[in-house]
């Protein structure tokens, strides 16, 4: 009897213990968005998921919050300095020292110094309310249309669900005007550097709410990449995001291009070219069954696409025709830049690495 009543006060001894530890773990609680990123050496060879150049600088961004920069063609990193600690999905540069990062839970990340420090613009937990507000006063303005009430409500599920909001991409035309793009057609639009965000929701071309991958500008048009075969481009007229019909009903994860030309590139190494806007599409052979999962068009011109499981894309010149090289040691591949210095510089689920530029 004995027996049982110490088993019984050490498992009620346990249970207290427990939920002291649960309380005191709750209390040390610290949500990512407000968590400061920790250097780490492992940063280093940590998941990269988006990078970019700033001047001679590259830039990497990924999980953890982790953006590292190197002043050496990716030979060497730093850490930077990051406030918040959500997973970053893209990086972008539109001048040598002004760029912005996106990543998980809504979170806008903007630096003025070429990447070496960072602070937040704009977080998942304000996105709703954002929306809510911008979508209520157009509500109020125009009460006989249906649509505003229907963005409100959306609004008010984006505030009922929290942060969680995934952006998975941003893109910027200059130091002011740009874009964030995520799930379930988000998309946030800025005039004065993201000091403040305009809801576009209504400016898409995007009913069943596909996800938004990518948003790239080929020097003649700004389009926008998603899943189930969406793509979309910026209609300059009627000041929105017009569809534009392609032929693969599979998702998007990037679009490359120049003046007069356009790929659009996704699943099971499908790519897609047009000459003409996206009125006409060609599909290239590119001989994979692998996703395709990041570009770039190199100092010489040649577009370099790169997959999931390694392997590099090349067509010299125009888009027309792709080569696959094959990598001496294949890495998967999430984004991609090329250096100052002229080499090809990607990130991935192994870090940061260089690779040959031939041919």
């Amino acid at each position: 009897m004995c027996s049982y009543k110490n088993n019984m006060l050490q498992l009620a001894f346990g249970v207290v213990l427990g939920l002291l530890q649960g309380i005191t773990h709750a209390a040390d609680y610290v949500d990512v968005l407000d968590l400061p990123v920790k250097v780490s050496a492992l940063a280093m060879k940590s998941p990269l998921s988006g990078m970019a150049r700033a001047g001679e600088r590259v830039i990497a961004v990924g999980q953890r919050g982790h953006i590292l920069f190197s002043d050496d063609s990716g030979q060497h990193w730093k850490q930077a300095t990051v406030p918040a600690s959500a997973d970053l999905t893209a990086v972008n540069f539109p001048t040598t020292t002004q760029g912005w990062a996106v990543g998980n839970d809504g979170v806008v990340l903007h630096s003025s110094d070429a990447g070496a420090t960072w602070h937040k613009q704009l977080d998942g937990r304000q996105i709703g309310a954002l929306l809510v507000k911008h979508y209520t006063a157009l509500a109020t303005a125009e009460p006989g249309n249906e649509q505003w009430p229907l963005l409100v409500a959306e609004g008010q599920r984006l505030v009922e669900q929290g942060a969680d909001k995934p952006l998975l991409d941003v893109w910027f035309s200059n130091d002011k005007t740009g874009y964030v793009v995520g799930v379930f057609n988000l998309i946030l639009r800025t005039d004065d550097g993201g000091q403040s965000w305009t809801p576009f929701q209504d400016r898409t071309d995007n009913p069943q709410s596909f996800h938004l991958n990518a948003i790239a500008s080929t020097g003649d048009a700004l389009y926008i990449a998603g899943e189930q075969g969406l793509l979309l481009k910026w209609d300059e007229n009627t000041q929105r995001f017009a569809a534009v019909p392609t032929p693969y009903q599979g998702s998007f994860f990037g679009v490359l291009g120049k003046p007069g030309e356009v790929l659009v590139y996704g699943l099971r190494g499908n790519v897609l070219r047009s000459i003409d806007g996206g009125q006409n599409w060609t599909a290239l052979d590119t001989g994979l069954h692998v996703s395709v999962t990041a570009g770039l068009i190199d100092a010489a011109g040649n577009y370099r696409l790169f997959t999931q499981g390694g392997q590099m894309l090349v067509s010299q010149g125009t888009g027309a025709q792709l080569q696959l090289l094959r990598q001496p040691v294949p890495t998967p591949v999430a984004g991609a830049t090329q250096s100052a210095a002229g080499t090809l510089v990607v990130a991935g689920s192994r870090g940061a690495q260089t690779l040959a530029l031939e041919p």
